[in-house]
């Protein structure tokens, strides 16, 4: 395969989530808060929680994500060339999640790294390890997508407990013949409005409902309004230049899997490319925000169901700390689903 005719696809897709459910009447014993409130404001009604020795570790929880990919895509870890993961929450500062999940899945003597772009990291995450594909470097490849954000939450802090979960979601990238599969992937930031969504420093004593839950030295903070009104035109401006660069409009597009940080932004972001929400695929409601993981979780969703078929055009659309935000258009080349 010449490196001119070089391109990536998605060859497998798998996810993981947490078996605690946190609902919405839960939230209601920990903070000031109501199930009215919290769907109204941002369409979520329970999310999944990590408990600490449930053997569902930032590593643990990727490892399934990934190994459910490898099984779809006919590979072992043992194929993979390189492991990219996107993640904010990694059990340890070092080695990198990637290692220790390289580890689990024996790919020993491959690449692995991890990347922090907040929830935009398996997107960032996707377009790096697609191009490492196309110039030659690697022919198969692990993208992972995985947080535990319980571990950094404020639980006095309403405004943010309420919208975050935990999960892991994956996809294998392999090489490909011709101009399909991954088409472009188009990645942007601005560290301006970094005081917008970042971290400090600082303890918190869990709520006895979530006793044994893992905790993390530093907690996170976000100013949502000004969040919100940015998160929506930057979205929408991606999907612009990404579709424009492939000469596609939006009634090109088949499916288009956003970032679920909410659904007033997703609607936001659809209404401002002028797409249907019957053409967007949400799970926010099930799993609320989870960060980097979010995409792939929804993708491994929308592909085991059925919703993408063979030559479907799918818009992926990211927006998170940093601030980062990004794009990427697919031609769906993954034959069948399980």
């Amino acid at each position: 395969m010449s490196e001119q005719n070089r391109g990536s696809r998605i060859a497998g897709t798998g996810s993981c989530v947490p078996e605690r459910i946190l609902t919405n009447n839960d939230l209601e014993e920990i903070v000031d808060t109501n199930d009215e409130w919290i769907t109204r404001r941002t369409g979520i009604k329970e999310r999944r929680v990590a408990m600490g020795g449930n053997g569902e570790s930032t590593t643990a929880l990727a490892s399934k994500a990934a190994r459910r990919a490898l099984e779809m895509a006919g590979l072992s870890g043992r194929d993979l060339d390189m492991i990219a993961v996107g993640t904010v929450t990694p059990d340890r500062q070092f080695p990198s999640a990637a290692c220790m999940i390289q580890r689990e899945l024996e790919a020993t003597g491959c690449a692995a790294f991890d990347l922090s772009a907040g929830c935009s990291g398996f997107l960032y995450a996707l377009g790096m390890v697609n191009d490492a594909i196309r110039c030659g470097s690697c022919t198969n490849a692990l993208v992972v997508g995985v947080e535990r954000l319980s571990t950094i939450l404020n639980w006095q802090d309403r405004g943010t407990c309420v919208l975050l979960g935990d999960g892991a979601g994956a996809v294998v990238l392999t090489a490909a013949n011709g101009n399909k599969g991954i088409l472009s992937t188009h990645l942007q930031a601005d560290g301006q409005f970094g005081d917008l969504l970042y971290s400090y420093y600082g303890e918190d004593v869990p709520p006895s409902l979530l006793e044994g839950i893992d905790t993390k030295p530093f907690k996170l903070a976000m100013e949502g309004n000004r969040l919100f009104k940015r998160a929506i035109n930057c979205l929408a401006d991606i999907a612009r230049q990404a579709l424009e660069h492939n000469g596609l409009t939006a009634e090109d597009i088949d499916l288009v899997i956003p970032h679920q940080a909410n659904i007033r932004i997703i609607q936001g972001a659809a209404t401002n490319l002028g797409i249907p929400m019957d053409k967007v695929y949400t799970n926010v409601d099930k799993y609320g925000n989870t960060s980097s993981a979010s995409i792939p979780i929804a993708l491994d969703e929308a592909n085991r169901k059925g919703l993408i078929q063979e030559g479907d055009r799918v818009l992926l659309i990211t927006f998170g700390a940093g601030l980062t935000w990004g794009a990427s258009v697919l031609e769906w080349h993954l034959r069948g689903h399980a």
